[in-house]
């Protein structure tokens, strides 16, 4: 067509109308290139080459340029073997009869159509184009079996969305291809296919016309299809037709039947096996040639409506001709006559417009009765003359609308279609170019969104990546980690990184799973070394110290784990970093060391002590009481030190290591501040409960905290305990008398009540005496309390003397323990 001045071509699709138009606007340019569907006109003053629909082929040159009918250089009609379908056909064999161009015309089509050719057009020249490539049957296949870019084809909804189900379940995925889906989508969905994300396309039978795939295998989900009569099985030629999609220039394909298909497309009395007939037919491209092709008037009389129906149903003249069946048009035309709507039509013009409203196409797919009505209601606007564009934009912002699911999405892109044919009409609605772009552009904003819904439904691109690699080095998966520890492959997201264990996708399958980990795992180590480098040069920022263990986002990054008598406990990695290479793991383990050591600064006094426990010069006593100063983790009650065997020369010893000797403890001050006690607590060094600020006075007590006396009601920190019954010895001290005054004051600062404060005095020793009340009608403060000190005098610990005279029994000679009784005393 480009080689001539002028042309125009008719397609049975517009897709295939737009794609054509693509190419032919990038060697002539947009000035001198139209596109004409029933949906869409592109339609420049300077236009010399038509891209149309079957339908929108024009008879006269556009523009106002004049001309007889069929006035371009070059005409070409595209499928013309589709003047045999029972719908659409006489509009096929109206074009090929009457549309020529100047110097050329083409028809192309099958090789079953030559017969009725020759015999319509007895000079016409007949090229054929053979195929490059064989297409070979190889029998039936089960889903899991399907060879990668293949096609199931289905013949129902219902079908061809059970099949694209268990493509994503197993295979990743798939595109999904049907004649209800709008020409947006669908070249969407077959981008998705033709770019490789998925490896599987599902179809109707809508893939045999129009689509040019990059495809292996076509595999039949059934035989037999409903034509809008009956449920027949299908044409050898109309198998072949599909099952070429396979194989493309040189390379083969091949075709088979799907195994294991259900779904109500297939019926039961056919099942899904060609005959021998139909595979030698298909790979030898022999078919029955037509016999005829459906013909209708093109060119009716409009005097009146019962004249239009009669010349629509008129018989042709030329034997290779047959009447067309009535197509929803017709139906149309007849269901709205019947009804008495036409009673008022009158004269060619209104005949003619109403007949041209009948032509709507059933984009809906409703059916004869609900779409008569739908043409009813828009002639009744029609019939006044144009539709408001108030009016039209009201039901064009009704349909605008992307929520919902794939039914619906599906239902109102039918129904823009519907107003986007009425808004290309040249006298139907008042602003058409502006209404025209507005249905075009809400046509393509639901065609993205049931793109996505699809792409959604019945794409698992996570999978379809995965499944790509099987019998491959997974190693060289594009595995990669991102700045929030996600998992990605190709940027799909497998899992998540929690601390250093790979965690899946909770949103995967359960057959996924195994294969999700098996991909991750083999780049873990490389992701896991260099997490470990960030968290070094970070220095564990968001690590802490919690119940033995060192935890980082959640998980536990390492054991600290504690030898008999050991302060500092030793890093053990936990088993989350089984995976880090051995230069990794040292790596970490001595930076973990290092950041322990800082952490654990506030025990250095407790660390002290420990070391000192193995100073020979402290002397048994001295190093008995650090034992249990260590093993009291700071503290130990004076009753349980032992310090009647303690030499006072070794006190000094002691308190240069910051031992104070208390009243009721001994302790070291600076391990009882909240930062020891929370470090001795998070290592488990100290599991008694802990108060975390460590508050002078607890209110209640449940369990005695770590660090604590109680008192009472209430429980008081073992140095300000101290504080208290040092200032009473102090303020003993001061009387020579053996009754002292002492002002509770002190003990209420720091938050003690009066009876837990006489508590904690008689357990230091102290003994109070009532002062006495004022006599009756006396003024004045009364007497205060007076304190006293008597301390316990237990009996020392030891053999208890024997009864009688209070000396032990004497062993009588010849007694074999006679030497050990001498020892004992």
């Amino acid at each position: 067509m480009c080689a001539h001045s002028s042309g125009a071509i008719g397609f049975p699709l517009r897709l295939l109308a737009r794609e054509v138009y693509d190419r032919v606007v990038a060697i002539k340019g947009e000035a001198q290139v139209a596109l004409i569907t029933g949906e869409q006109r592109i339609e420049p003053p300077t236009a010399r080459y038509f891209l149309c629909t079957v339908e929108a082929m024009p008879y006269r040159r556009p523009g106002g340029g004049g001309g007889p009918e069929g006035d371009f250089a070059f005409v070409a009609l595209d499928e013309a073997q589709l003047a045999a379908d029972r719908e659409r056909g006489h509009i096929f064999t109206d074009r090929l009869l009457h549309f020529r161009g100047r110097e050329e015309t083409m028809l192309l089509g099958s090789a079953t159509l030559e017969p009725l050719v020759k015999q319509l057009e007895p000079q016409a020249e007949m090229i054929e184009r053979p195929r490059f490539s064989t297409l070979k049957h190889i029998g039936a296949r089960k889903l899991s079996r399907l060879p990668p870019r293949s096609a199931i084809v289905a013949f129902s909804a219902e079908q061809v969305y059970g099949v694209a189900e268990m493509l994503r379940r197993f295979r990743g995925g798939s595109a999904v291809v049907m004649g209800a889906l709008s020409p947006e989508t669908r070249n969407r969905q077959v981008e998705l296919f033709q770019s490789g994300e998925v490896d599987y396309i599902v179809a109707t039978d809508a893939i045999g016309m129009g689509l040019n795939l990059d495809l292996n295998h076509v595999a039949f989900a059934g035989l037999t299809k409903f034509d809008g009569i009956r449920q027949r099985r299908l044409l050898p030629a109309e198998m072949a037709q599909i099952a070429g999609r396979a194989g493309r220039h040189q390379r083969d394909g091949t075709f088979g039947v799907l195994t294991g298909a259900s779904g109500k497309g297939r019926s039961a009395a056919s099942p899904p096996e060609f005959t021998e007939d139909e595979i030698f037919a298909i790979e030898e491209h022999r078919f029955a040639p037509l016999t005829r092709l459906f013909w209708r008037e093109a060119e009716p009389r409009f005097d009146t409506v019962e004249m239009l129906i009669a010349d629509l149903e008129a018989s042709p003249e030329n034997p290779a001709l047959a009447a067309a069946p009535e197509a929803l048009d017709l139906a149309v035309l007849k269901r709205l006559h019947e009804d008495g709507l036409t009673s008022s039509v009158r004269g060619s013009a209104s005949i003619r417009r109403f007949w041209e409203a009948c032509s709507l196409p059933d984009f809906r797919s409703q059916g004869t009765d609900m779409h008569a009505r739908f043409v009813g209601r828009l002639w009744q606007d029609l019939r006044e003359g144009y539709l408001g564009a108030d009016y039209v934009a009201a039901r064009i912002s009704e349909l605008d609308n992307v929520q919902g699911d794939i039914d619906t999405l599906q239902g109102r892109i039918a129904a823009i279609r519907s107003w986007a044919y009425i808004c290309q009409r040249p006298d139907w609605v008042m602003a058409r170019d502006e209404m025209a772009a507005r249905a075009r552009a809400a046509e393509a904003k639901l065609s993205d969104a049931l793109h996505a819904r699809l792409t959604e439904r019945f794409v698992n691109r996570r999978t379809a990546i995965l499944m790509k690699t099987v019998g491959q080095d997974a190693g060289l998966l594009p595995i990669s980690l991102n700045d929030d520890g996600v998992v990605l492959v190709e940027d799909e997201e497998i899992g998540r990184i929690e601390g250093f264990r790979f965690v899946v996708d909770p949103a995967a399958g359960h057959e996924d799973h195994r294969m999700l980990v098996a991909a991750a795992e083999k780049a873990l180590p490389r992701i896991l070394a260099e997490r470990a480098t960030k968290l070094i040069d970070s220095e564990f920022a968001g690590a802490s110290i919690e119940q033995g263990a060192i935890i980082w986002q959640g998980r536990k990054l390492a054991l600290l784990e504690l030898r008999d008598g050991q302060v500092r406990p030793d890093v053990v990695l936990g088993r989350d970093l089984s995976l880090l290479p051995d230069a990794s793991r040292t790596r970490l383990t001595e930076a973990l060391e290092a950041w322990l050591s800082k952490k654990l600064e506030p025990l250095a006094p407790l660390e002290k002590l420990q070391e000192a426990t193995r100073d020979p010069q402290a002397g048994s006593q001295a190093r008995a009481l650090l034992h249990k100063l260590v093993a009291g983790h700071g503290f130990v009650s004076r009753e349980n030190a032992g310090l009647d065997h303690l030499p006072k020369e070794l006190r000094p010893f002691l308190r240069r290591l910051g031992v104070t000797f208390g009243a009721l403890d001994i302790f070291v001050v600076s391990l009882l501040k909240p930062a020891p006690r929370r470090l001795l607590h998070d290592l488990g060094i100290d599991r008694r409960p802990l108060q975390a600020d460590m508050l002078p006075v607890l209110k209640t007590i449940r369990k005695l905290p770590s660090g604590y006396r109680p008192a009472g009601d209430q429980a008081i920190r073992i140095d300000l305990a101290e504080k208290i019954l040092r200032a009473a010895h102090d303020a003993r001290g001061k009387t020579q008398s053996q009754k002292f005054a002492f002002d509770s004051a002190l003990a209420i600062s720091i938050g003690l009540e009066e009876s837990s404060f006489r508590r904690l005095m008689q357990a230091g020793g102290f003994r109070i005496s009532q002062g006495r009340a004022l006599p009756e009608a006396a003024f004045g403060p009364p007497a205060p309390d007076r304190w006293g000190w008597r301390p316990s005098r237990r009996k020392p610990q030891g053999r208890k003397p024997a009864r009688g005279k209070g000396k032990p029994k004497t062993v009588g000679e010849g007694n074999p323990f006679g030497a050990l009784a001498d020892l004992v005393r």
